[in-house]
């Protein structure tokens, strides 16, 4: 094994495998999200079915996230990673021969939870294995993975339903998977085993930590949707989850060795990382969502046009990350953030001006601004939150660090579905109140649908008049809810700027403070 913070060839391709393996386990998670409707019809399946196509793959893979710290440890990163690309390729396999709901649902829980191990694996290893004076190259590469592949999955799903069928959202990532295990099984030497380990492997605080996140996972997922508490599955599963808490927090302080090492957080920059972390989940993941939802059901887009339309997200992280990567050696990484931020910020306040009518080019400069602020905000985060740890809480730390993001995504996509249901009820009701007989311009609208109706032949052209206008009304509530959803994001992102200053400011590059620091 070459020396710790030597940079030998091997090591550099052994990092790229590492990074396509992350790249394919993020981009899993969204890659279904604008072909639900090819897999729902495909299997069978009800609308709500169909959901715990995501569902299952979140579920799971939030919870081998922390978990693969001490895998990491007790395996090296070697044979997890690629145990993890094996297991994920042959999941890939499964779910593409799957010919029901119920079989999906096990074989994406699978994939979820096996590939979940390749992700922060690769954090770790750059942190490691790169000295400080190259981590400016390296930390844009992983920032851009974490933040393109999600944003870039509905436009690769849809367009390999839309071509092919949805069997090709798995089958396409059985090549690389194989080529990705190969190249780490004989590339990776980061690291040597510590099996030891195992003899003290917390268990129970495994099983506590599982009820905790998988509950929580499910409750967010389905709470927004079934009235939260009110359903009885979703209670359930919250009391799950809070007794699951209760037992992973008892056992990670009692135990030698717990499964997640939380002393990381004593680290400030940490702390303060791993919140802006789960809140740029919130803006990532949430954002992902928000587009092809509007796109789908206020401008009636298929799958396909939906990923056109948001590749240009994903073209601007590209052309944006080689410069962010500039930016950071030369700019105080807080005045990065504070700009990626406010920049965010901007993006969502651009959207509270939306209409009913926005599609492509209305939507270009924000999606052109949310890119280039991701990879503005992911790169000094990254450095400033791991870049002061030592190589011995790398590991557990990347864990917990790239957790945050999925729970800030799981609670933002909460949140969000919440409030569309709920404002968009309330701005329906205000908007239906104003629909009276003595609104001239209301009984003008109706006149003219019911008069155009008639000119096509149509059975009952007064009852297909109302229908269109209680369709028009219903439309127009539902764009002032995604407009309240913008505003709050635009606040949420403002307010976390300022927090960005109370970040320690990092040792100059090329220095030993880079990987040392507890």
């Amino acid at each position: 094994m070459a020396p710790e913070g030597s940079l030998t060839p091997r090591r550099v391709f052994a990092f790229m495998a590492m990074v396509f393996g992350m790249f394919m386990a993020i981009l899993d998670i969204q890659i279904v999200a604008a072909s639900l409707k090819e897999i729902q019809a495909g299997l069978s399946a009800s609308s709500e079915e169909v959901a715990w196509v995501q569902t299952a793959y979140l579920i799971a893979e939030v919870v081998m996230i922390p978990l693969s710290g001490i895998l990491g440890r007790i395996l090296s990163t070697r044979v997890l990673f690629t145990i993890s690309a094996l297991g994920f390729t042959a999941a890939s396999l499964l779910c593409s021969t799957a010919t029901s709901i119920d079989q999906m649902m096990i074989y994406r829980a699978i994939q979820g939870f096996i590939g979940g191990g390749m992700i922060p694996s690769v954090f770790a290893a750059a942190f490691t294995i790169f000295p400080p004076s190259k981590q400016n190259v390296v930390s844009p590469m992983i920032g851009l993975i974490a933040t393109l592949a999600p944003t870039i999955g509905p436009t690769v799903g849809g367009y390999l339903s839309d071509t092919y069928s949805w069997h090709w959202l798995f089958l396409v990532n059985v090549p690389p998977g194989i080529l990705v295990a190969l190249a780490a099984w004989n590339l990776i030497d980061f690291d040597k085993p510590e099996p030891e380990l195992m003899r003290h492997f917390d268990w129970w605080g495994l099983i506590g930590m599982a009820a905790f996140l998988g509950g929580l996972e499910y409750a967010l997922e389905e709470g927004p949707q079934y009235g939260w508490l009110a359903d009885t599955a979703v209670r359930n599963m919250a009391i799950v989850s809070v007794l699951g808490c209760a037992l992973f927090i008892f056992r990670t302080a009692t135990v030698r060795l717990p499964v997640v090492d939380f002393s990381a957080y004593r680290n400030k920059n940490f702390a303060m990382g791993s919140l802006f972390s789960f809140v740029l989940g919130m803006g990532l993941y949430g954002l992902t969502y928000l587009y092809p939802v509007y796109l789908a059901e206020i401008r009636g887009y298929d799958s396909l046009m939906i990923g056109e339309t948001m590749f240009v997200s994903g073209l601007a992280m590209f052309c944006t990350a080689p410069i962010a990567g500039m930016l950071a050696s030369k700019l105080d990484l807080r005045a990065m953030l504070i700009v990626g931020f406010l920049g965010f910020a901007l993006s969502c306040w651009q959207l509270t001006y939306m209409t009913d009518q926005w599609d492509f080019w209305e939507l270009l400069v924000p999606q052109i601004l949310r890119g280039i602020s991701l990879m503005l905000c992911m790169v000094p985060i990254n450095n400033l939150a791991l870049g002061t740890l030592s190589p011995m809480k790398l590991k557990g730390a990347s864990g917990l660090y790239n957790l945050m993001r999925n729970l800030g995504g799981a609670v933002g996509l909460a949140i969000i579905n919440t409030l569309l249901v709920k404002r968009g009820w309330l701005h329906y009701e205000r908007l239906s109140e104003g629909l009276n007989w003595a609104n001239a311009q209301a009984m003008g609208t109706l006149a003219n649908l019911q008069q155009g109706l008639a000119a096509t032949g149509a059975a009952d052209p007064k009852a297909g008049a109302l229908a269109e206008l209680s369709g028009m009304v219903r439309r127009q509530a539902t764009v002032m809810s995604f407009i309240d959803v913008f505003t709050l994001l635009t606040l949420l992102f403002t307010a976390l700027s300022i927090f960005a200053i109370a970040m320690n400011k990092p040792a100059p590059r090329g220095t030993a403070a880079g990987g040392g620091g507890h």
